[in-house]
């Protein structure tokens, strides 16, 4: 599995720096000389290896140059991509209210009532924050239980999502009206 530690805002300057918003808590080792990452546009089944030349801190981002990359109009095509390491080179997340993308994929989303809503399939990264991607149990709002579940997106922020319990593997919801109704 892959964990997301960059995203890229825009091109910088016209020798193919990349602004990059930074989602580690460990820039420096990431984003080090040397490092290799793998780069995929969202939702793209496809990765590229990109390794860092250089990275430096510039309001609040990193300014990344990577190899392969030398021009603003190459910068400009990898807007959106993503920037991800494997898992299995992690340590386990020891912060109770931190996750890794990996150990929220797959749990089981309900409502604080206990009302099953599904399944998170994926934690997609915007530029506006994170959003669990939730494929709804079959039933679910009065659809027939046979059909497959649409997908649902329910932003990853605390007064939305006020419980995660990996050993139980339940995420507890408490959307705003309207939230989880079908279009």
């Amino acid at each position: 599995m892959e964990l997301v530690v960059g995203r890229v805002a825009k091109s910088h300057g016209v020798r193919g720096e990349l602004v990059v918003d930074v989602r580690t808590d460990e820039p420096e080792l990431r984003f080090a000389e040397g490092a290799v990452l793998t780069g995929r546009m969202p939702r793209a089944k496809t990765s590229q290896e990109y390794t860092v030349e250089s990275a430096r801190e510039h309001s609040g981002r990193l300014l990344v140059h990577v190899r392969g990359v030398a021009d603003r109009e190459s910068a400009d095509a990898l807007r959106g991509m993503i920037f991800l390491v494997d898992t299995e080179d992690l340590p386990p997340s020891q912060d109770p209210e931190e996750f890794y993308d990996h150990e929220l994929e797959g749990l089981s989303v309900r409502l604080t009532d206990g009302t099953e809503v599904g399944t998170v399939t994926e934690v997609l990264h915007s530029a506006a924050g994170e959003l669990l991607s939730v494929r709804a149990a079959a039933g679910f709002d009065g659809t027939d239980p046979g059909t497959p579940g649409r997908e649902i997106l329910i932003p990853f922020v605390t007064a939305i999502v006020p419980t995660v319990s990996r050993a139980e593997g339940v995420i507890v919801v408490d959307p705003p009206e309207g939230l989880l109704d079908k279009e």
